[in-house]
């Protein structure tokens, strides 16, 4: 396992737009069996979202009703494919906090960060204005919340076996299968999920 564990990193050295996979033996219960996109890494920390699990008891609907993004009675007028747009819980930072990881071809000036691979994030409600209207990016995920590191500390967590690395693909970023991302992440990294919970219980 040890050559799975070691970080595929950008042309920079680091890790954005890069997966994070959850090992097994993931201390931190909050982030057990996640799958996590890092929208950026640097010298000064980490921040990413999970893409894998879904916020409980809100829809995208409701959630644009609640931001005074439409008016109630518009909610139920929103194409089937807008409103089917996947609502996540993204981590355990601002979880009050909206977050679009969405795809490279819709862009707000000064307020979307490209990261890699045709993924892009955006923080503004002017992203979900245009998703409401049909205006905004072909494929998108909200996300409450995000998760982050300290300098140094996502480098340990991975050192110590905490996490796997992978590349970030955008099928898998937006692909609506929350509860079957954890197992194709391993795969995209060459993992098989069985073998890993044998060795992680071998350990």
């Amino acid at each position: 396992m040890q050559k799975d564990a070691t970080p595929q990193t950008s042309e920079s050295g680091y890790l954005d737009g890069q997966i994070l996979v959850a090992m097994p033996s993931m201390p931190d219960e909050r982030f057990a069996r996640t799958v996590i996109y890092m929208c950026a890494h640097t010298a000064d920390g980490a921040m990413g979202i999970v893409v894998n699990q879904a916020a409980r008891k809100i829809g995208f609907p409701e959630l644009l009703v609640q931001l005074e993004v439409i008016d109630k009675e518009d909610a139920i007028r929103l194409p089937a494919q807008t409103a089917a747009t996947p609502v996540l819980r993204g981590g355990p930072v601002e979880t009050g906090r909206g977050f679009v990881l969405h795809s490279d071809d819709y862009k707000i000036a000064d307020a979307t960060l490209a990261i890699r691979s045709g993924v892009a994030l955006t923080a503004t409600v002017d992203i979900l204005r245009a998703i409401a209207r049909g205006e905004g990016p072909k494929r998108a995920v909200l996300a409450l919340g995000y998760a982050s590191w300290a300098p140094g500390q996502l480098e340990n967590e991975i050192q110590h076996n905490g996490w796997l690395t992978g590349p970030g693909d955008p099928a898998l970023v937006f692909d609506p299968d929350q509860a079957g991302k954890y197992d194709r992440a391993l795969k995209l990294i060459g993992v098989d999920a069985a073998f890993l919970s044998n060795e992680a219980g071998h350990a």
